[in-house]
């Protein structure tokens, strides 16, 4: 069995590997040149950490080896293919935090100085996100966007419609099985409940991404006119912009004026530094958002229902806490591929606030059944 040094030291090298790893799958997903080669260029320094920290190990005693990409790692670079690296960025701001840290305290546990280049790779992630690195003008405003969409609507719609699905449905289920012991009135109100819910989630994500769009919409025509009617203007606060991040005025400059050469590059550059949003983007999809949110939905909240259209009684009761549970606890572990959390402790954490609602439903529930029936 290994020893909790081991355990510690494996933890370590499995996180320096995962690092390398996503960062190799980001290059590769990266279509700016000089922005791939940033993230080529972390993951190969990540790699040598690994190295290093092997090496350093098995002189204490380490007989492991370097571990392949975790599975969480894997589903995560599956993740960016199919949807974007947007989603694993800040999971990977979250890694380079407890690298920073882990070394920070194994600097002062061996008395030796502390190196502020242990924060490097934080603060180029967060240059990168916050468009701070020094490609070129056009990269900055691409990374921008990237930071400022982490998550995406149709991802945030995903998880909050499944979770209300499951936490809301479950909460009536057990408030009618309180308070009377007919399947039938559970069912009844279990697909009554699906169904008004997803309409409703959908209803809001579509009002609510719709509206962001015409927002949007009616910023891009003003910027649009502020750069038709005062050029010499918007490319002097471009300059102040890229100036506030950390540029000279010379640099600033000549990114800015390489920018405003082309009046649509002009155009987008400002909206994403000025207003901070993807011109391509405007939001997001209203229509991905609802159809997102109302399966979602749908899906959570018909777990609670299922085992009573094939048990009736206690049985189905116990039976819907059980896939509730199971379904509750899922949540919460799929949330940690984005979080980088714990995935017990996440996914504990959605269970018992979900089986508390539904504990709570449930009394209120036997308290009205025992009165109507007094």
């Amino acid at each position: 069995m290994a020893s909790t040094s081991d355990r510690t030291i494996q933890r370590q090298l499995q996180t320096e590997v995962d690092a390398s790893f996503l960062y190799e799958t980001i290059s590769k997903l990266e279509a700016n040149e000089a922005v791939s080669n940033v993230f080529k260029g972390l993951s190969d320094i990540e790699k040598r950490h690994a190295d290093r920290g092997l090496t350093a190990s098995r002189d204490k005693g380490y007989t492991g080896e370097l571990p392949p990409p975790s599975g969480r790692a894997k589903v995560q670079s599956f993740l960016a293919k199919t949807m974007g690296y947007s989603f694993i960025l800040p999971n990977l701001l979250d890694m380079e935090k407890k690298l920073s840290f882990t070394a920070v305290k194994s600097q002062k546990e061996a008395g030796e100085p502390i190196h502020r280049g242990v924060f490097n790779h934080v603060q180029i992630l967060k240059g990168l996100g916050k468009g701070t690195s020094r490609v070129s003008g056009a990269s900055l405003a691409s990374l921008e966007g990237k930071h400022r969409n982490v998550g995406g609507n149709a991802l945030r719609a995903a998880v909050l419609g499944a979770n209300d699905g499951l936490v809301s449905n479950l909460s009536l289920v057990m408030g009618v099985a309180g308070a009377t012991s007919g399947s039938r009135a559970i069912l009844i109100a279990g697909f009554a409940g699906l169904l008004a819910g997803s309409i409703s989630m959908a209803l809001g994500e579509w009002l609510s991404v719709q509206s962001s769009r015409e927002l949007y919409q009616r910023q891009l025509e003003v910027e649009l006119e502020e750069l038709e009617n005062s050029p010499e203007e918007e490319m002097e606060e471009l300059i102040l912009i890229y100036q506030a991040k950390g540029l000279s005025r010379e640099e600033a400059t000549g990114f800015a004026a390489n920018v405003f050469e082309n009046k649509d590059t002009a155009h987008d550059t400002m909206i994403r530094e000025e207003l901070g949003f993807d011109p391509e983007e405007l939001g997001g999809s209203a229509w991905e958002a609802a159809f997102a949110s109302f399966f979602l939905f749908a899906i959570g909240a018909i777990l609670p229902v299922i085992p009573f259209l094939f048990v009736k009684g206690m049985e189905a009761t116990l039976w819907s806490l059980g896939i509730s549970t199971i379904g509750l606890f899922g949540i919460g572990a799929a949330i940690t591929l984005f979080t980088g959390r714990s995935v017990w402790s996440s996914g504990l954490r959605q269970v018992v606030f979900g089986l508390l609602a539904a504990a709570i439903t449930f009394g209120i529930g036997k308290v009205i059944g025992v009165s109507i029936a007094g």
